[in-house]
């Protein structure tokens, strides 16, 4: 389309590709011949749903090669450390029992002998080595609800993990949330079972992008959502986790905001606030995945089912949902309506969680599975506190200037 069409509706500026509407105040790159980047068009007599200012990505910003994620160096403990057994027995039966208790619902009889000698191998580790185990709601029931001392959403293990009295941090989880407690724990020791649990999301974009947002939107804020590297970190205003997003967006008081990386849970917000939001174009490679034709589907199929979606979805599943929230807010969701059955439209391991704590609800599973969370197992947990790896890294100045926009995020009141 050769020319832009603008509609400004709910205090948002909407516009195709190619030039800026000269009312609406924002510097716009040429963005006519670029890939990456998503349309939002509409016409000033229709309804507007999800608007947002401008979606951007790397290509958008001239970036030349994009590096490759690369393990940090892993200080090995020593090979002679003691290997316990791990053989089912009957003292492990009996260690564990009250343990295969809270998951008897979601893991069957017959894998629990090969699970339980490393659950009580690895609570007797944490306990020689002083240790505590973050676990993300998207972790394994047998991990989430046997092994780990605190679990919770990006937010709620961001702010447990700046309480941590413990020496030895073991993130399970993906390595953006293992850097977000070394940048509150500096002088801990932390480790992340296997340092190629990644995340779609953080790789999207760098460094260099956020300095080069920063020079093509002068003085407007950014907002990393904390699914991003420490990198990105160390450049951002703000950091935010979903259940925050629309908190910390407007929090800064200002009528525009890059958003980043998030693309959906960038709309998901304009579509809350009358802040101009500029988005990237990242997205979440588990919920990226759901349609909203997906969700008709089931609710054809059964009426009465409940929907509860992840803000991390497109728009077109969020407008499926009975409820769209964070990972602790779909808990709590479940929790305080305890409805006969429930579509989780997240990673499938939380819906198991779910499951496991409330039998009584049906958990319907259309999920996707998040193949960096599933890095994580009980194998490498254990490996990871029997020979202390593997270490995560930040450089210093880095992860000082990290810490700045993580712990202004989690000094908002909640």
């Amino acid at each position: 389309m050769d020319r832009a069409i603008a509609a400004e509706t709910a205090g948002l500026i909407l516009f195709e590709l190619g030039a800026a509407p000269e009312h609406s105040g924002l510097p716009r790159p040429d963005l006519s011949e670029l890939i990456y980047t998503q349309y939002e068009y509409i016409y000033v007599s229709e309804e507007v749903s999800m608007p947002i200012a401008g979606i951007l990505g790397p290509d958008d910003l001239a970036i030349g090669s994009r590096g490759s994620f690369t393990r940090p160096p892993s200080p090995q403990g020593s090979s002679s450390n003691r290997r316990p057994a791990l053989e089912w027995n009957g003292e492990v039966e009996r260690a564990t029992a009250h343990l295969y208790e809270r998951v008897r619902n979601v893991i069957p009889p017959v894998e629990w002998p090969l699970m339980a000698p490393y659950v009580k191998a690895i609570n007797e580790l944490k306990a020689e080595r002083g240790a505590v185990i973050l676990a993300h709601n998207y972790q394994t029931p047998e991990i989430f609800h046997c092994v780990a001392d605190i679990t919770g959403d990006s937010l709620q293990l961001a702010i447990e993990a700046s309480k941590v009295q413990a020496d030895i941090i073991v993130q399970c989880g993906v390595h953006f949330m293992a850097e977000t407690s070394k940048i509150l724990n500096p002088e801990k020791r932390v480790l992340i079972p296997d340092s190629r649990a990644g995340c779609s999301l953080a790789a999207s974009i760098t460094g260099a992008d956020v300095r080069l947002l920063r020079e093509r939107f002068p003085g407007v804020p950014v907002v990393a959502y904390v699914n991003t590297s420490a990198e990105v970190k160390a450049e951002v205003d703000i950091c935010c986790t979903s259940s925050n997003a629309l908190q910390v967006v407007e929090s800064l008081d200002a009528p525009t905001v890059i958003f980043l990386p998030d693309q959906y849970l960038a709309k998901y917000v304009a579509s809350q606030t009358r802040v101009k939001i500029i988005a990237w174009t990242g997205a979440c490679e588990v919920h990226e995945r759901f349609t909203g034709e997906e969700l008709r589907a089931y609710r054809d199929a059964d009426p009465t089912v409940q929907i509860i979606a992840h803000p991390e979805c497109p728009p077109d599943v969020l407008a499926e949902a009975d409820f769209t929230g964070s990972t602790a807010h779909m808990i709590k969701w479940v929790r305080d309506n305890r409805t006969r059955r429930v579509v989780m439209i997240t990673e499938c391991s939380m819906a198991d969680n779910v499951q496991a704590e409330l039998p009584d609800v049906e958990m319907v599973k259309p999920c996707n599975l998040c193949p960096h969370m599933k890095r994580i197992t009980l194998q490498n947990i254990f490996e990871s506190l029997l020979f202390l790896r593997e270490d995560i890294v930040i450089d210093p100045e880095i992860a000082q200037r990290a810490r700045r926009s993580v712990e202004r995020m989690i000094n908002l009141k909640h």
